[in-house]
Parts: C-alpha cells; sequence; structure tokens
C-alpha cells in the first residue's frame, strides 16, 4: 500500500475503533445534553490518563503504536471485554495482548461440560503458569486424583518436577523438556508475571533437574504428541496429547490425552468404574 492509498472500507482500523467505541459509552451523570452520543476524546483522555493530544492522534492514526501500557488503559477507559482487549493490541500493534493470568473462579460450567463429555479421555484445563483449573473424571483416574490435592499442588510443573512422579513416565526426560519450552512460550506471552516468575524461582531453588533444563531456553507451542504412562493400577498406557485455547478465557488451554488403542480406552473405563484412584 502506497503512502497515499486508503485502507480497503472492510477494513477495521484503530481510529475507527477508538471512535467506535468511544461513541458507545454514555457520559457519565449531570452531563449537558449533546448532538452526538457517547464520550468526548477529553473524557476517555481523562480516563486513560492519557493528553488529549496524544489521544486525539490515535484517532487521526498518528503518533506511532502505542505502549502495552497505554493501550491497557484505554482498554479500561473504554470498558472493553476481552475480545475489545485483543482487537485493541492487534490494531494497535499487529500482536496479541499479554496474556493475563486466570483464577480457577473464571472457569466457566459450560467448560466443566466439555470436559465431562469425553469420558475415556483424560482432559484439563490449565491457566498461563501451568496451575489445573478443571479436569474430568478420566484425568483423576488416570493422571491424578486433583479433588484430593491441595490447591498448590494442582501445578503441571511442580508434579512433573516432583521425585515420585518420574516412576509413572518412562519418558520423563523428553516430557520435562517439552514442557518447559512450552511454559517459557506462555512466560513470553504473559509479558511481566509475578506468579510467573515466582513459579521458576521456586523450580530452580528445588530442582537440579529444572535448572539443568531451563537453562537449556528451549521455546516451543503446543502440539500434537504421543504421551506413554506406567499406571500403578492399569499398566502401560500410551496417550495421544493435544492442546487447545479456551477461547474468550485469557491465558487458559484445554489438554486432552486421547487413548491411542481401544485397548488403552478400555483400561481406562475400567478404571473409571472401579473408582478414584491414588493421586
Amino acid at each position: 500500500m502506497t503512502a497515499n492509498a486508503q485502507p480497503p472500507a472492510s477494513a477495521l482500523t484503530l481510529g475507527g475503533f477508538l471512535r467506535d467505541r468511544r461513541a458507545r459509552l454514555p457520559p457519565g451523570p449531570g452531563a449537558v445534553r449533546r448532538r452526538t452520543p457517547g464520550l468526548r476524546r477529553e473524557e476517555v483522555a481523562a480516563r486513560a490518563c492519557v493528553s488529549v493530544t496524544w489521544y486525539t492522534w490515535l484517532e487521526q492514526g498518528r503518533g506511532g503504536p502505542p505502549s502495552d501500557e497505554v493501550l491497557e488503559r484505554l482498554v479500561r477507559a473504554l470498558e472493553l471485554d476481552a475480545t475489545g482487549r485483543e482487537i485493541l493490541f492487534l490494531l494497535a500493534q499487529q500482536r496479541q495482548p499479554p496474556i493475563k493470568p486466570v483464577a480457577a473462579a473464571a472457569v466457566a460450567p459450560a467448560l466443566q461440560r466439555v470436559l465431562d463429555a469425553m469420558p475415556t479421555s483424560p482432559a484439563m484445563v490449565k491457566t498461563a503458569t501451568w496451575d489445573i483449573v478443571a479436569w474430568n473424571a478420566a484425568a483423576s483416574a488416570v493422571l491424578a486424583n486433583y479433588a484430593e490435592l491441595p490447591a498448590r499442588d494442582r501445578n503441571v510443573l511442580r508434579r512433573l518436577f516432583s521425585s515420585e512422579i518420574r516412576a509413572a513416565l518412562p519418558d520423563w526426560e523428553a516430557d520435562a523438556r517439552f514442557a518447559l519450552a512450552v511454559f517459557r512460550l506462555d512466560v513470553a506471552r504473559m509479558g511481566a508475571c509475578p506468579e510467573a516468575d515466582a513459579l521458576a524461582a521456586e523450580l530452580q531453588a528445588t530442582s537440579a533437574d529444572f535448572r539443568r533444563l531451563w537453562a537449556q531456553k528451549d521455546v516451543r507451542s503446543h502440539w500434537v504428541g504421543t504421551k506413554r504412562l506406567q499406571h500403578p493400577v492399569a499398566g502401560p498406557l500410551t496417550l495421544e496429547t493435544s492442546a487447545f485455547a479456551v477461547d474468550g478465557a485469557d491465558g487458559l488451554s484445554m489438554i486432552v490425552f486421547t487413548p491411542t488403542t481401544p485397548a488403552d480406552a478400555r483400561a481406562i473405563a475400567l478404571l473409571l468404574s472401579e473408582g478414584p484412584q491414588p493421586s
């Protein structure tokens, strides 16, 4: 596109998005009757703690890309939801916004129903700091009895680098290296995150293996892979691993372990019929 070319009529621009969202917000109590709906530029600038000139430039497509801090202030000033926040960052910086850590309370009942609809596929939802915040019955039977664990221990990395978990993972070294490579990418997406920093510092202090693998600085994204388990009751299990971002829930991802053979599925079904397994 040349300097004088105009964007396609269908294209969403930063200035147009800001103007549209500004027009949707009602003036505060006692405001003088206006000919145009919404807030004035001065009012949005005051809400966002930026100068009127700078905000005007943003609506006019001038002044360069705003910082993360300014964008987050605009999110609050314009009362944007998670989708609006994502669009704002995409328009302003051509990238996804930093991930915000999500609390367990953010898991919607509909998401739990999705997990429960997979009877023989262990499935769970984790945060960007790898805390398990939802799971199904198959996950409790195959992976860990999460309901019986303290909340602090429902963390994939803490469990992965604990001594008792290694016997259940024939490919522990490869599993651990892969998990840390994905975690490093999650940390980068979050930006400044005290929770992630504290978890990494804790595991570096308590696990020589974590220190060794963390120092390799590998980075990977989630992908479809294979995980082998040695279950104390069911014996060897082979599961395909898939990861999915949870749409509309910033930072949450669903991990699904699908049995690779009918025999694996039957073994999981038998475990479920016998009740919860020891953690």
